[in-house]
């Protein structure tokens, strides 16, 4: 029953696991597409960075008066909107702020459509603000344009240091001394004639930007933006693995820390059936400071303590009993004596029930003895010297011993094959001859004993043909000093300790008692069962 609940909350515990996979997969789902998403800002942003230090160096470069003039201009050539303001009057956030005095630039998407672009100028304190509503060609040929009246405006030499200002980002720009090859006739007409040509590069999503450049000497340089790459998203195929991937990860990682854990839970298990079966020696191994291992450690002192409250308890059983044999042998001896010194037949009918009492006495200190040792065999976990012991032999020595004692009553053995098992012989031919002796005392005219071999076991049943055991009783008359108040009473004699006893040994061999009904006499049978084999312990 144990091993099923245990079985059932490990089931629940992976059942929650799975559905902390689902969950985490559907997190990293999300978090692969916010990965995207942060790719594309980023992206944008590195796109933006030359056009807006081209802007803010041309705005430098003019009185502050002229801005508003040259803006307007250049928005209606850029098809855009671009203002100068004061920085400490935008309303940004900290990191915004810090961003832009690190010279990044800001793209943040607008209310209705289109992107917001933000730089500082030179100066740090005023805040170029240019909104657009998509990129498009006519803005590309424009920047193109702008930047080559910029770099037309000084002599050659000077061209590659303002490019230098103009480098970073995913927006590449240099100067060359030849054309650009990969254009066509066409293309080439135009690129002398002073027109923008933008070639669409082959085999991947991007765009080079080419304007020639005159100088008054007649020869030309050319100017080379690109290439301009597109952004390309992680393919889904490849966001799929990766998240498969984490969660394979995740999940062996899971499965081996639980895995763990169910190993060191099931010797939990163990030692606690241990304990519970009466090995109250059995201690675990605490091989961490954990809650497994501090588990494990409250259930070693659980196991002490009470080991240690028992040994207390058998200890007082058996000095109390061994100190009531010498008041018994007193009064025994002086029953004698006074039996001696009369002869008058009442006094010798008292002096007989008192010697019968005393008997009885002498009989229940024995069993006492008997049930506190096997306590203390238990308790201290001492192994018992087993030994092969032939069931059917031990089974005819109980009947010649009862025999005499029940002259009414057929003690039978049933035939059978010879059984074998490794067990303690003193032991067991006890614990049989208390089921044969209580089958006697209840039985009407027959007693048979039953030994036979089954898968794995040893089965011997004691049945008699007496009033049999309730239903309701089957599980307290192993208890000591259990009794029945019905047919099985005090008036049948013994004293409640003998099954208690046949438990005991039972629970020491690592088997079983148990009673039901006998289906060939009627009345009760009694049930052991032995394991088979080599060892034990």
């Amino acid at each position: 029953m144990r091993r099923v609940l245990a079985d059932s909350t490990f089931l629940r515990v992976y059942l929650l696991l799975a559905l902390a996979l689902l969950l985490t997969f559907g997190l990293g789902m999300l978090g692969v597409a916010l990965v995207d998403q942060v790719r594309r800002e980023a992206h944008r942003e590195q796109l933006a960075e030359a056009p807006m230090r081209l802007l803010a160096e041309r705005l430098s470069a003019l009185p502050p008066a002229a801005h508003g003039t040259w803006l307007d201009a250049q928005a209606q050539r850029l098809d855009m909107r671009a203002s100068v303001g004061l920085l400490e009057e935008a309303s940004l956030g900290y990191f915004s702020r810090q961003r832009l005095a690190r010279g990044k630039v800001l793209v943040e998407p607008r209310d209705d459509q289109g992107w917001r672009l933000l730089s500082l100028l030179p100066d740090s304190k005023r805040l170029l603000r240019v909104e657009l509503t998509n990129l498009s060609e006519h803005q590309l040929r424009g920047l193109t344009v702008l930047l080559g009246e910029w770099l037309a405006a000084v002599p050659p030499p000077a061209r590659h240091a303002r490019l230098e200002r103009m480098a970073g980002g995913h927006l590449p720009v240099t100067l060359e001394e030849a054309p650009p090859s990969g254009l066509d006739d066409y293309q080439l007409r135009r690129l002398t004639a002073g027109e923008v040509v933008i070639q669409l590069l082959p085999g991947r999503w991007s765009v080079a930007i080419y304007l020639a450049l005159q100088e008054r000497s007649g020869d030309a340089s050319w100017l080379v933006i690109g290439p301009v790459q597109a952004f390309e998203p992680m393919p889904g195929s490849l966001q799929l693995l990766l998240v498969l991937i984490m969660l394979v990860v995740l999940g062996v990682t899971i499965y081996l820390i639980v895995r763990g854990v169910e190993a060191r839970m099931i010797r939990l298990e163990l030692a606690a059936s241990l304990i519970a079966a009466g090995r109250l020696d059995t201690r675990v191994k605490v091989e961490s400071a954990d809650f497994v291992g501090r588990l494990g450690m409250a259930l070693n002192g659980m196991a002490a303590q009470v080991q240690s409250l028992l040994r207390a308890q058998q200890d007082m059983i058996r000095a109390v009993s061994h100190e009531l044999r010498t008041p018994v042998a007193r009064i025994r001896f002086a029953v004698q004596m006074v039996e001696d010194m009369t002869d008058e037949p009442a006094v010798r009918r008292q002096l007989q029930g008192v010697d019968g009492d005393i008997q009885e006495l002498d009989g229940l200190i024995d069993e006492i003895l008997t049930y506190a040792r096997l306590g203390s065999d238990a308790i201290n976990g001492r192994e018992m010297d087993a030994v092969l012991v032939d069931c059917r032999a031990m089974a005819e020595r109980v009947i010649e011993a009862l025999s005499p004692l029940h002259e009414r009553l057929a003690l039978e053995l049933a035939e059978g094959a010879e059984v074998e098992v490794l067990a303690e012989p003193r032991y067991l031919q006890r614990a049989v001859q208390n089921l044969v002796a209580n089958a006697c005392r209840h039985a009407g005219s027959r007693v048979l004993i039953r030994v036979r071999r089954e898968h794995a076991l040893v089965r011997i049943d004691v049945e008699d043909d007496g009033p049999g055991v309730p239903l309701a009783e089957r599980q307290a008359i192993f208890k000591p000093f259990a009794r029945l108040d019905d047919s099985r009473t005090r008036s049948a004699g013994g004293y409640g300790l003998g099954l208690s006893i046949v438990h005991k040994v039972m629970s020491w061999h690592g088997g079983s008692v148990s009673v039901d009904d006998s289906a060939e006499l009627g009345g009760a049978r009694f049930t052991l069962l032995l394991p088979q084999r080599n060892e034990l312990g």
